[in-house]
């Protein structure tokens, strides 16, 4: 597969003495949905904005494509389209504006601006506000603006900092099915988020990276099959006896009213779980796991919440 993003032996050290990047080598195959997680202060930020021209590396290889980053900066930084974590446009520019002048700084004709910024504000639900001034957007609308400026010149690379921040539930699922369709027309996108549920949801790649260092990559289905332990919540139908409580040891089981958490290993699998639980003569109305199967994973491999 030919790659989006070929990163090798990247390293970046701050002024401060902060050591941002060690050596860090990240392939991205074009027409991915690729995940990058991490806590805060982990390298995320200064990786992203290496790649995006915003931050110089101290060494090592970042290619668009077949393009170098130090030998063909120009042409590589067309391919690619990045939308940061903060608001970082004019909040008394009227909204079409601040997508077409955007398109500018790539050498995009304005007519073919106008083109290709009533498409995306249509398609993120933002025409009838086209003419209105930015700061009269609701932040949800502001994410989506974000996002329209970052896809006005067609990057073949879009990479998304955090874009649901701050969204409620049902405009974060209008965003996934967009990111999604945009995905399926090409497009490679690499996303950061703290919803690991929206990693998991969206994404087929993850890289996981910590002080850093990349800690683990790989096909987020498979990391998730190759977990040591998950926690499950069992919903019942009557309350954990005591003389139960101890039979479900093994199982590291943490009792409720009528619920409890069993922790499942290789060893202590769902199906013994249940076997336990049937055999106390407990009825299981319902199971789920106690958070998001990535979070897991992901605190398993960096000891911290995504949302340190």
């Amino acid at each position: 597969m030919v790659s989006a993003l070929s990163i090798k032996e990247l390293k970046k050290t701050y002024g401060n003495g902060v050591v941002a990047l060690k050596s860090v080598s990240l392939e991205v195959e074009e027409g991915d949905f690729f995940a990058l997680l991490g806590p805060n202060g982990a390298g995320k930020t200064t990786l992203i904005g290496i790649v995006s021209g915003l931050v110089n590396k101290d060494s090592g290889e970042v290619k668009i494509g077949d393009l170098s980053i130090d030998e063909e900066s120009a042409q590589a930084k067309l391919h690619v389209g990045v939308v940061p974590q903060e608001f970082n446009f004019g909040i008394f520019e009227k909204v079409e504006n601040i997508v077409v002048d955007q398109a500018g700084y790539y050498g995009i004709p304005r007519k073919r601006a106008l083109v290709a910024a009533e498409k995306y504000l249509k398609q993120l639900g933002l025409w009838e506000k086209r003419h209105e001034q930015a700061r009269s957007l609701s932040g949800g609308m502001k994410r989506r603006l974000m996002i329209a400026r970052g896809l006005v010149h067609e990057p073949k690379l879009l990479i998304l900092d955090e874009p649901t921040a701050g969204v409620d539930i049902e405009l974060r699922r209008d965003m996934w099915d967009f990111l999604r369709e945009l995905n399926a027309a090409g497009v490679t996108i690499i996303l950061t988020t703290h919803y690991l549920e929206e990693a998991e949801q969206l994404c087929r790649h993850v890289a996981i990276i910590n002080q850093g260092e990349i800690v683990e990559r790989g096909e987020i289905k498979t990391l998730l099959a190759s977990m040591e332990e998950e926690t499950f919540v069992f919903d019942l139908g009557s309350s954990v006896s005591t003389e139960g409580i101890a039979k479900l040891q093994p199982f590291r089981a943490s009792v409720g009213d009528r619920s409890v958490e069993l922790t499942l290993t290789k060893e202590h699998t769902l199906d013994k779980a249940l076997l336990a639980l049937h055999g106390l003569g407990l009825e299981v109305k319902s199971l789920r796991n106690k958070t998001n199967r990535l979070e897991e994973f992901f605190v398993q491999k960096t000891g911290k919440s995504n949302k340190s």
